[in-house]
């Protein structure tokens, strides 16, 4: 079978190409994603043809009528690739059946490209609702001038524009040459339509890549073919921090097939270019086959001395050591739990996991000695990182380094970091040829950027009327020591909690309590780590919803009621949330009562073994209450029946199916995380390799049924690719304790012993 490259020539060209015939000025997206002119000399949206009407760098139209919409934004799975050009069109008022969408690759006329964090939507969703409108004006305009009539007695609808008084119609195509001429009109003489009248934002919109997905076309970086390519591995030290000393290159050079073999010294950073050895070959059988009879000395560091279990050692000595860093102090905790009706202490862990994205980590590099540039092909979250990683590991400038993006199979945060990205670039320099780098899944799972585990010893009170007065939480979390610049232009040596181990004193329900004791002390370890899905809330919320049900139990109250009274009746609390964003409790009790209501809460009692949980949580801009509901038999064999979800993200769902897929994937995802994973440390080695010891949630264990409802409010649009599952694990553990009376403290769930008599 003949292997397509994931790049068209279109999309290549149009790095070099200037806007249409005619056009005054080009609209793009500056760095701070603030939509602004660019001069000429900008590239364009991708395009084959100078008739074409290109008022943006994300829209074109052909004189034919065709649309051509660009997606900036690298798709992982979450659908972006489909819905931000639904933005586009809903405002340019075309039909979606007219539209084609292609990814962009990397550009600074697009602005951020990130995705992670569910911002890809809050980032770009008024700018493409501006840019449409900006687009359309234009056609609109076009057609005034045609006709020699006013534009307000013109609207444009279907791809083309109407004149009501006359009844003449003019298709987008046949205004192409006049509205390409046309100069882009200011902000304020472009009306955005009215959200009353949207036709194709909140439809369900099948995914654009849909079809291919089904044929199994190559559009994921590992289906990255070149004329001429190489294959490559990279082997790293199975201790986590440790460089390879020597090996039997030679040998491994004479193999089949082999091109080369050699030491990439790598640098200290961890979340950078590590150092290891390559294998360079014609195939990846051939790489992978080289790679068996390769033999290294390594040295293995400082990170040979980590293990789980002394990590658990060093977390309990920590506990009872003072000089824990003070994240959040209000009142006097010691005298309200002296005061306090009833106490619980509680002592929460879990572990370093994987992000076991089902495509491996991969890159193809092609280095042109001759001009000193680089051309990547990459599955990556982060392109803009990746480039300047890239440029400051090999002093090559940022405009010398092409980066195309590919469709990613997964993400979950591992594709933000771009240590792929940099060895297969250390790897492209040492060869005359394009190169592509594929990890095995070993090298996936022992070699990630790690979900940190954390321990959380808490202390909670509640008074007689059942309030909760007294909240201590100490937090033990884990850290890597790196070199900061100071102001004077010096650095220090200090300790950096991993991606989302670092506990906020604004963290839920901090805020809510009179009393109230936050602490945290980081534990050193050369372990890489970086965001997992939903970074910080996927652990926090799981703790702190699990002990405030505690609390409520120890209050005797309906966990509901306990937490609608928690969250007081203020509408924003003071300090902010996560990402500078005000925490609003109003948004967050209706959520809750609204989970409550379409669950049927409290209206059906359950017998022994089956109960309900509830949990809510406030991650990455969005407000989600769940309830689970579960069937636990008498040998502990766990069975979710029921999940119930409402969301608040905002004024507007941008694609129906999009939405309902993402928060069914996240509490699946909730749950398999719950369930399963855990990785073991012994001797600074990753004890877990694949999927026979790493498992994952199989189909017979996902939910019977999953409920997604939406909360349409007066907020900005945001994202859903994060919110939804940090909840979902704190309300599978309460509906547990509310079929069986155990209180699940450690995670995995496989772990614990569910059995009930």
């Amino acid at each position: 079978m003949k292997r397509v490259v994931p790049t068209s020539p279109a999309r290549r060209r149009f790095l070099g190409r200037t806007a249409g015939a005619g056009a005054a000025l080009l609209l793009g997206v500056r760095p701070d994603g603030a939509i602004a002119a660019l001069p000429r000399t900008a590239p364009p949206a991708p395009t084959a043809s100078d008739a074409d009407f290109v008022p943006n760098v994300f829209i074109r139209i052909g004189p034919d009528g065709g649309v051509t919409l660009v997606s900036k934004q690298p798709e992982i799975g979450q659908g972006i690739k489909t819905s931000l050009p639904m933005v586009l069109a809903e405002a340019l008022e075309v039909d979606w059946a007219s539209v084609h969408v292609v990814q962009g690759d990397l550009n600074p006329a697009y602005g951020p490209q990130g995705a992670g964090g569910s911002t890809s939507t809050p980032t770009n969703y008024d700018n493409f609702l501006r840019l449409g409108a900006t687009a359309r004006t234009m056609l609109v305009q076009a057609a005034a001038q045609t006709w020699n009539v006013p534009a307000a007695e013109c609207r444009a609808a279907h791809g083309a524009v109407m004149h009501g008084a006359s009844g003449r119609t003019l298709a987008y195509g046949a205004l192409v040459p006049a509205a390409a001429a046309l100069p882009v009109p200011a902000a304020k003489d472009v009306v955005l339509k009215d959200p009353a009248a949207y036709r194709l934002l909140g439809t369900r919109v099948g995914g654009v890549d849909n079809s291919l997905l089904i044929a199994g076309q190559p559009l994921f970086g590992i289906d990255t073919r070149l004329p001429g390519m190489l294959y490559a591995t990279y082997v790293k030290c199975p201790v986590l921090g440790g460089r390879p000393v020597e090996a039997n290159l030679a040998a491994i050079r004479a193999m089949p097939g082999v091109k080369a073999a050699f030491i990439v010294e790598g640098t200290e950073n961890l979340n950078g270019l590590r150092p290891g050895v390559a294998i360079v070959a014609d195939s990846t059988w051939n790489a992978f086959r080289a790679r068996k009879k390769l033999a290294v000395t390594w040295d293995e560091g400082d990170g040979a001395r980590h293990s789980w279990a002394g990590f658990v050692a060093q977390a309990q000595a920590a506990r009872a050591q003072s000089g824990a860093a003070t994240m959040r102090e209000d009142g006097d905790v010691d005298a309200a739990l002296a005061g306090a009706a009833r106490t619980v202490e509680a002592q929460y862990v879990y572990p370093f996991i994987s992000h076991a994205s089902m495509e491996p980590q991969n890159c193809t590099a092609w280095f042109k000695p001759a001009d000193g540039t680089l051309e990547v092909w990459a599955p990556t979250q982060n392109p803009g990182a990746g480039q300047a990683l890239v440029a400051s590991t090999f002093n090559i400038p940022k405009d010398k380094i092409t980066l195309h993006i590919t469709r990613s199979g997964g993400g979950f945060g591992r594709r933000l970091s771009s240590d792929f990205i940099v060895e297969a670039a250390a790897i492209a320099q040492k060869v005359k040829a394009p190169v592509k780098l594929t990890w095995t899944r070993e090298d996936d799972l022992q070699h990630d950027h790690f979900r940190a585990g954390g321990f959380h010893f808490l202390r909670g009170g509640v008074d007689a009327q059942g309030k909760v007065v007294a909240w201590h939480d100490h937090f033990v979390t884990f850290a890597n020591r790196v070199e900061k610049k100071e102001s004077d232009g010096g650095t220090a040596s200090v300790l950096q909690p991993g991606s989302g181990a670092n506990l906020s004193g604004d963290e839920f329900p901090g805020r809510w309590v009179p009393n109230c004791l936050i602490e945290q002390t980081p534990l050193e370890c050369r372990i890489p780590m970086g965001p997992w899905r939903a970074p910080g809330s996927n652990v926090f919320a799981w703790v702190f919803h699990s002990f405030i049900d505690e609390l409520a139990h120890a209050a005797g109250r309906d966990p509901v009621a306990f937490r609608l009274d928690l969250l007081g009746s203020s509408d924003m609390v003071a300090g902010t949330g996560e990402r500078g964003v005000p925490y609003n409790a109003a948004r967050m009790r209706n959520v809750l009562k609204a989970v409550a209501e379409k669950s049927g809460w409290g209206k059906r009692p359950f017998a022994r073994g089956r109960g309900a949980g509830v949990a809510f949580h406030f991650s990455h801009r969005g407000y989600v209450a769940e309830v689970a509901e579960v069937t636990v038999s008498k040998e502990g064999r766990l069975r979710v029946d029921r999940v119930v979800v409402v969301a608040d993200i905002g004024a507007q769902i941008v694609n129906l199916s999009g939405a309902e897929n993402q928060v069914q994937g996240s509490v699946i995802d909730g749950l398999s995380t719950l369930m399963y994973p855990a990785l073991d440390v012994d001797k600074g080695r990753i004890v877990q390799s694949n999927f026979h010891d790493y498992p994952l949630l199989r189909m017979p264990d996902t939910p019977t049924k999953i409920e997604a409802h939406f909360l349409k409010t007066d907020y900005p649009v945001t994202g859903l690719g994060e919110p939804v599952l940090p909840p979902l694990a704190p309300a599978v553990c309460n509906a547990i304790f509310a079929a069986t009376g155990q209180r699940v403290r450690e995670l995995p769930l496989a772990k614990a012993d569910l059995s009930w008599s």
